[in-house]
């Protein structure tokens, strides 16, 4: 059994998904993350349906955002939650594509890194309400990098065609 005094890093989890089922994806993936022997889920926003951001010609997606404690290092974490999207069968064809998964690592505690792999807080995390409004929700007095805190980044991306379901 997972006791929560097991994990000292607490992450932020962004889940896409606007294929196969959509909302179906994303909760199968917060299953699969609660499952997990190496993270515990601890909260888990309202599921949002948004535009599609960057290649319009595509489905709406439907998005969440979850809090987990871990004790994996930000790449390894990264690496497993590569693992869960290519379970549920995620391809990379060109970026901002259809897909049936996408999970990104907003934050991991408060480190600041930028590798080729990985940059942590997400780089335009801030700037996206289907990422803001469900993270909101779920932990609205984090600061989110040098721009603020999630509530007041929130508000500023209100007016981005993002609906709680």
């Amino acid at each position: 059994m997972k006791t929560q005094s097991a994990f000292n890093s607490t992450a932020y989890i962004a889940l896409g998904s606007n294929l196969a089922d959509p909302q179906n994806q994303v909760e199968k993936a917060i299953q699969a993350i609660a499952k997990s022997t190496d993270m515990q889920l601890t909260k888990q926003s309202s599921l949002y349906r948004t535009a599609p951001v960057g290649y319009d010609n595509q489905p709406d997606f439907i998005n969440a955002v979850i809090e987990i404690k871990t004790n994996l290092s930000p790449l390894d974490l990264l690496h497993r939650l590569f693992e869960i999207e290519n379970i549920q069968g995620r391809e990379r064809p060109f970026p901002n594509a259809p897909r049936v998964l996408d999970l990104d690592l907003l934050m991991y505690d408060q480190v600041k890194m930028e590798t080729g792999e990985l940059n942590l807080p997400h780089p335009r995390m801030h700037e996206r309400g289907f990422v803001m409004l469900p993270f909101e929700e779920i932990a609205p007095d984090v600061m989110i990098g040098n721009y603020g805190l999630a509530k007041t980044l929130a508000h500023q991306c209100q007016n981005q065609g993002v609906f709680k379901l």
